[in-house]
């Protein structure tokens, strides 16, 4: 049978509340994945329009991707000082851009190795923003062919920050992230819009595929009411919190 220890010391550190956390490997399954995303823009909209917007080279700039990568982690995290927006796009080109135009653009200029490129709606940025403030951390599976791995995310917006459980609870705050996103909000305001860009720290520890996966499993939990609940109990109330409640809320086997 699938468990994992949920009888956690609930204190101010993050370590101490994660320490009693015991980690086992569940037996593979394919049905579980997620297909619905809470955090993509107007994905109704581009299924619809199914022809991609060319990008523009003077648009965006190529050459000014990347974080200072030598942060910490958790409660020792330091800001990883990312590029800002404008160094990576026009934005007065981009002002004249349709919210779905300038979506389709960022979401292309991102494929490729270690880097991600989602949005998402204003309103559900601010309701994210809102529950992070009391609910900082959480836990989550990431399947890998007969098991799963299971990830520690930190929610500071403006970034969100992942890495392996068992490197938190090796190195606590001293553990570095193995994928960091920013959330910008240049164009809240005028486009109802915020742009995320994701960064693969370890591209030997994650695919693309999972990072995206994570980071929109992880807002879906923020931003889902009932899969809320789940956070909540996990930061406030953490004797009570059982993993495999997580699992069930993905469809994955408890066995």
């Amino acid at each position: 049978m699938q468990r994992l220890t949920s009888r956690i010391n609930a204190t101010a550190e993050v370590s101490s509340l994660l320490r009693t956390i015991l980690l086992n490997e569940a037996p593979s399954s394919s049905s579980w994945l997620p297909r619905r995303c809470f955090s993509t823009f107007s994905l109704q909209q581009r299924v619809k329009s199914p022809e991609k917007v060319a990008i523009p080279g003077d648009l965006l700039k190529w050459g000014s991707l990347g974080f200072c990568r030598t942060s910490r982690f958790a409660s020792g995290f330091k800001p990883l000082e990312p590029k800002p927006l404008d160094s990576i796009m026009d934005l007065n080109r981009a002002k004249s851009r349709s919210p779905e135009d300038l979506a389709s653009i960022w979401d292309d200029y991102h494929l490729g190795r270690g880097h991600i490129g989602l949005t998402m709606k204003a309103k559900l940025y601010r309701l994210l923003e809102q529950r992070s403030l009391d609910c900082r951390y959480f836990v989550v599976p990431l399947w890998r062919g007969s098991g799963y791995t299971t990830m520690f995310a930190q929610v500071q917006l403006p970034y969100m920050l992942f890495t392996g459980l068992e490197d938190y609870k090796a190195r606590g705050t001293q553990a570095s992230p193995y994928f960091t996103a920013t959330f910008y909000t240049d164009f809240v305001e005028s486009k109802d819009m915020v742009l995320i860009r994701g960064d693969i720290v370890f591209t030997s520890k994650l695919t693309d595929e999972e990072a995206k996966w994570l980071l929109e499993t992880t807002q879906s939990f923020y931003l889902n009411d009932v899969r809320y609940k789940l956070v909540e109990c996990f930061n406030k109330e953490p004797r009570d919190f059982e993993f495999k409640d997580v699992l069930r809320a993905l469809d994955m086997p408890i066995l």
